[in-house]
């Protein structure tokens, strides 16, 4: 399938001349572009192939905002950005291999920023949410942004009591019984954290892991997957657990899940936390 980019449907002239009609085509085409690359990204099938960049795919939602502010009234009811941009996720969602679950909060998707500036728009942000100066100086940590599969990992007295998938951003699907095969998920916590620990992470498959899964895949003469992410996300919604057992998953938690409006602590609390939790 052939899809237009975002700088190839950007008209030429400024987006407050179009015209209703044509505001109305391009969001169409907008709309249809952003879930064929949607579905691509979260297929269940984990030898689809992304077609674009995550920079190309942002510009492309960049434009259908653009448009939709000019023209408010002409939001579709299918708009990407009604959307958490889990769009593939919330349609295999409905495939009804798993049961269903409403997170605690919202699993929302993480912003981008591809250059200096929009570093510095986010850093400018902080201030003004903390009522900062703008000469005052924040500390920030920066991690490596791991692609694979959102998850939300519930324990309550320290046992694992679910896992679930980020869905829909607010639904998600049940996959407890294939996280518990991962090596790097416990099923019960140390001592010393609270009764209710809630962790948001991401379920991937190291490169490494990956070349050797399909050179596997090749010797048993199967379809080889098409990259790690897709591997990793059709790996853990396997309906056998024990197919799900025999791929190279590992978890990596980022944040946990506090009560709404209260700040997190320094990311260095969080990995004690992790750490005496037993997470690897």
């Amino acid at each position: 399938m052939s899809l237009l980019t975002a700088a190839e449907l950007r008209p030429e002239i400024p987006i407050g001349s179009l015209s209703r009609q044509q505001a109305k085509q391009l969001l169409a085409q907008l709309a249809e572009t952003i879930l064929h690359h949607d579905r691509l990204y979260h297929a269940a099938d984990d030898t689809a192939q992304p077609e674009i960049s995550d920079a190309d795919y942002d510009a492309l939602i960049a434009l259908n905002l653009e448009i939709e502010t000019a023209f408010p009234d002409l939001v579709r009811h299918d708009s990407p950005s009604a959307r958490v941009g889990t769009a593939g996720i919330a349609v295999l969602a409905s495939s009804g291999h798993f049961a269903k679950i409403t997170h605690s909060q919202p699993m929302l998707s993480l912003g981008n920023a591809f250059n200096a500036d929009d570093v510095s728009d986010f850093a400018d942000r902080i201030k003004r949410f903390l009522s900062l100066a703008d000469d005052e100086t924040i500390v920030m940590t920066a991690e490596p942004k791991i692609d694979g599969l959102s998850l939300s990992l519930r324990y309550e007295g320290g046992a694992l009591q679910y896992a679930a998938t980020r869905g829909n951003g607010t639904e998600g699907e049940d996959v407890t019984q294939n996280v518990k095969t991962i090596a790097d998920v416990p099923h019960h916590l140390g001592a010393g954290l609270p009764d209710v620990f809630e962790v948001r992470g991401e379920v991937y498959m190291t490169r490494t892991d990956f070349t050797r899964l399909n050179s596997q895949q090749k010797e048993k003469g199967q379809k080889p997957f098409a990259n790690p992410r897709n591997a990793a996300a059709g790996s853990l919604r396997q309906k056998d657990p024990a197919i799900t057992r025999q791929r190279p998953l590992k978890f990596f938690a980022y944040a946990r899940v506090k009560l709404l409006h209260q700040l997190q602590p320094p990311i260095q609390h969080f990995w004690t936390c992790c750490a005496k939790g037993g997470f690897r």
